[in-house]
């Protein structure tokens, strides 16, 4: 695989091979012009650039120096030149780097002819190429393995290689080859048969499956993951099996055509064998047909001689057929009728009833009803009744003559060509005579699908046998000294005499890279030496190709900044110097982890870059060495090269704020928004915690809030049913706040009646024309009256006819003894009798003699004046002095 990659090539002794024409290559922060013939990295160019521009791997942003480096990449339209191996799509940041794969160069210094290989999709472990390039460049995230020299000790490649002349010189150089190339981004590494891509998936070979590719799929067997033969349904598969094929596949099964006791044709008709028919749900060959009927063992069997339906399982005969009746002493048959002359004689046996006379029988019949062989009752010696005529057999019993010879056997007991096993094509008694009895039948043929043992049609065979090879229908006893056997009789797949079976032979001890499991040597994974089970994590030593032994399984190789130690096949870690390395120590780097060291002969030196260049990251050289600045002879100065401005120049710094895109004002108007209806839904949510935290506080003062169990138990219901909260039933108050909120409600509603009163007052006082007699015509009023009469003029505008300069006297309502509130306790309590007789005095009023403020006011009054005279009402005190 890796020919077209490593050809051989010419290796070129000098460091860097100059060319005719001047060139700019250039790093993330320098470029530096001269002559070069690198072929490593991607030419960029852009219309009115002074020249195009090699960039080496690295990474490149606008904000990239020198100034003629950010002019070319920050144009409008650059274009891309890649060297082999290299992407070629322009975006900023610009990645310039090695695509999933190595890059060989002719010469050192990643100069001359360049070849790109990518990871491979498949193992290459047996195509070891010999690799005779000058310098590497492999991707990040991937390692190669080579082998160096007839030891064909193992060397590690994770970094790009400058100069393999500069390599450790115990390395044998001159016959290095490649035998692995992966990613390391797979976690599980694969197992040998899997390659590591970049996606980090294992990529498995033919045969193979699982996350690591460790097993061998379905149907395919050995380290190798080889195919079972063909012909195979099931052979001894997986990644220990030997192959042996263990059932033959079947290539026109009786499911195929939805059938069940039967033969499928080439046209996909079903051929049911006898006695079987179509059933009631639409399978084929699945119940019995009319005359036959169906055993404990799953057989049709025909009825006995005379019945024409008898039941399943017991065989007992359920409709006789015409002139028949059934047996008291046999429910399974029916007794023919007797052949009687029309003069009394009863024909004997070979003959029948022919009028006055007996006339003999076909020579075919034994008993019989009419002169035909069709009319036989019972058939004649080495004679078997089928389908109403007697046929004759072969010697192994099989009814013949009828076209269905194959598929009935003669049954002495019923005289008649009874049916063969379900599963049976073909059937037969061996030595067939008139001794033979049903039971010594054997079958010959079997259905597709059913394999036969012992003269039986089974599904597989039995253990100790195996499957014969050239028939793949017949199953043959195993060598005495097998417990099970594939393929032949001497290939044990299990021994007797508590041997161990290792490759069908039966041994004592299991040979190497082998384990007893089950009476049989399992070999080890392919990964492992030897092991202590068959999966790939349970190896106990390694082969060679992977030699690191690491949780349970063999790896190809360590971490990046390690290396394998051979005697204890375990991984050290790389002299500090080293950012990898194929050995211990100092002198054994294969790259430098410092950025200002380069590799000279497996040792890391600190770099002498000139032209105020430096080590170009990730490559292990310093810019200078890489482009060469021509001198002349006997000076320091330099050689004139074309003149290009911005090639030392630092980039104009742009200014980090710039004006903000509309999708930017968008999103922050929408993230304002959003915010503050977080704010606002915040808010709310706390002011109804404290909306909830003072009506709690409120019902808890008054108690009025429930907190038992039975309470909670109602409201839990409520929740989980959906039904609409139910309303608290409040507590009981005390007395003292029930009077005193009943006090609160009546002074209210007095409050509002005094309202009225003095508002009614207010309009009748303005009423000049009506004389004080008007209010006292009557000596008893009702309670609108009464109301009226309040609300007319006093008395002092009656009599001196001004009005009143200070406001007018309001009338109290209370009627309980002075210094004691018709609300209190004590108010309450008066009896029921007495509250009733002072309704009672209420409710009728007394006619009382005028008061001497009356007498004065009638004495002053016109007699011609229509008067009234005023009721006195007690109000509970007055301060009228004329009620003094």
């Amino acid at each position: 695989m890796f020919a077209s990659v490593f050809a051989v090539l010419t290796v070129v002794g000098a460091s860097v091979a100059q060319s005719s024409t001047p060139r700019v290559v250039c790093v993330a922060g320098q470029c530096l012009q001269g002559f070069t013939n690198i072929t490593i990295g991607t030419t960029i160019s852009a219309a009115g650039s002074p020249a195009s521009l090699l960039l080496l791997p690295g990474q490149y942003s606008a904000s990239t120096n020198p100034q003629l480096l950010h002019q070319v990449i920050t144009s409008s339209s650059p274009s891309l030149s890649p060297s082999p191996g290299f992407e070629s799509q322009f975006a900023l940041p610009l990645n310039v780097a090695v695509q999933p794969g190595v890059v060989s160069y002719a010469q050192a210094n990643y100069s001359g002819q360049a070849t790109f290989t990518p990871l491979p999709n498949g193992t290459i472990a047996n195509a070891s190429t010999p690799v005779t390039g000058s310098s590497l460049v492999i991707s990040s995230n991937t390692w190669a393995v080579m082998t160096s020299g007839s030891s064909k000790s193992r060397l590690i490649v994770w970094d790009n290689i400058p100069d393999m002349s500069q390599l450790p010189s115990s390395l044998t150089l001159s016959s290095l080859s490649m035998s692995d190339l992966q990613s390391s981004a797979c976690s599980p590494p694969c197992a040998s048969s899997g390659v590591c891509s970049a996606s980090g998936t294992c990529q498995c070979a033919p045969g193979f499956n699982g996350t690591s590719c460790e097993s061998c799929a379905p149907g395919f067997f050995g380290p190798t993951c080889s195919p079972c033969p063909a012909g195979c349904a099931s052979c001894d598969e997986g990644i220990s099996g030997s192959g042996r094929c263990l059932s033959s596949s079947v290539t026109n099964p009786p499911s195929s055509c939805n059938c069940l006791n039967g033969q499928c044709g080439a046209n996909g008709q079903c051929t049911c064998n006898a006695g079987w028919q179509t059933s009631t749900n639409g399978t084929q060959c699945a119940s019995c047909a009319p005359g036959f009927f169906l055993t404990t063992d799953g057989n049709c069997k025909v009825c006995n001689l005379g019945c024409s339906q008898c039941a399943d399982n017991s065989g007992d005969c359920v409709t006789c057929q015409s002139g028949f009746t059934q047996n008291a002493n046999d429910r399974t048959s029916c007794i023919a009728p007797s052949s009687t002359t029309s003069t009394g004689t009863v024909c004997p046996d070979g003959s029948f009833s022919s009028g006055t006379t007996c006339s003999p029988c076909s020579p075919s019949c034994q008993t019989c009803k009419g002169p035909l062989s069709s009319d036989c009752i019972i058939c004649g010696s080495a004679r078997f009744s089928l389908n109403g005529t007697c046929v004759q057999t072969d010697a192994n019993g099989a009814c013949i003559g009828t076209g269905q010879s194959s598929f009935t056997i003669a049954d002495n007991n019923k005289h008649e060509c009874d049916t063969c096993p379900a599963k049976c094509t073909t059937c037969a008694i061996p030595g067939f005579n008139v001794a033979s009895t049903i039971n010594q039948l054997q079958c010959t043929g079997c259905l597709p699908g059913f394999v036969l043992s012992k003269g039986q049609c089974v599904q597989s065979c039995p253990s100790g046998t195996f499957l014969s090879p050239q028939d793949n229908l017949t199953c043959t006893a195993c060598d005495s000294s097998c417990g099970t056997c594939a393929g032949s009789a001497t290939f044990c797949l299990t021994c007797e005499n508590n041997l161990l079976a290792s490759q069908g032979k039966c041994v004592n001890t299991c040979p190497s890279g082998s384990l007893a499991t089950a009476g049989a040597c399992t070999t080890c994974h392919p990964d492992c030496a030897s092991c202590s089970g068959t999966a790939f994590n349970q190896c106990s030593t390694c082969p060679p190709s992977r030699p690191v032994l690491s949780g349970g399984r063999c790896l190809p190789t360590c971490s990046k900044s390690q290396f394998i130690d051979p005697t204890t096949s375990t991984c050290q870690n790389c002299d500090a110097s080293c950012s990898s390395c194929s050995g211990s120590g100092p002198s054994s780097c294969l790259a430098c982890s410092s950025a200002t060291s380069v590799l000279r002969d497996g040792t890391c030196v600190t770099a002498t870059c000139t032209s105020n260049s430096s080590v170009v990251p990730g490559l292990g050289m310093c810019l200078s060495d890489l482009v060469s600045v021509p001198q002349p002879s006997g000076t320091s100065t330099p050689a004139p090269l074309p003149t290009i401005p911005g090639l030392n120049q630092p980039a104009a710094q742009a200014s980090s704020r710039r004006p903000l895109a509309w999708w930017e004002i968008l999103l922050m108007a929408l993230g304002c928004a959003f915010i503050f209806l977080v704010i606002l839904m915040l808010w709310r949510r706390r002011m109804r915690k404290r909306r909830a935290q003072r009506t709690a506080m409120f019902a808890s003062n008054k108690k009025l809030d429930r907190t038992d169990w039975r309470f909670r138990l109602v409201r839990f219901g409520e929740r989980l049913f959906g039904h609409n909260a139910s309303r608290r039933v409040q507590p009981e108050e005390a007395e003292a706040d029930r009077m005193l909120r009943m006090r609160d409600v009546e002074e209210a509603r007095h409050e509002r009646d005094l309202e009225k009163i003095i508002g009614s007052y207010d309009d009748r006082s303005s009423n000049r024309s009506r004389g004080v007699g008007d209010y006292f015509r009557h000596s008893v009023h009702t309670e609108d009256e009464r109301t009226n009469r309040l609300s007319g003029p006093s008395l002092y505008s009656q009599v001196t006819g001004k009005p009143r300069s200070g406001p007018e006297p309001r009338q109290p309502v209370r009627v309980n003894p002075p210094n004691v509130s018709r609300f209190s306790a004590s108010a309450s309590s008066l009896s029921s009798s007495s509250y009733s007789a002072r309704t009672r005095e209420l409710a009728v009023p007394k006619v009382k003699p005028p008061t001497p403020a009356e007498e004065y006011a009638m004495s002053v009054m016109d007699s011609s004046s229509n008067t009234d005279w005023l009721e006195p009402h007690n109000t509970g005190g007055s301060r009228n002095p004329f009620r003094r």
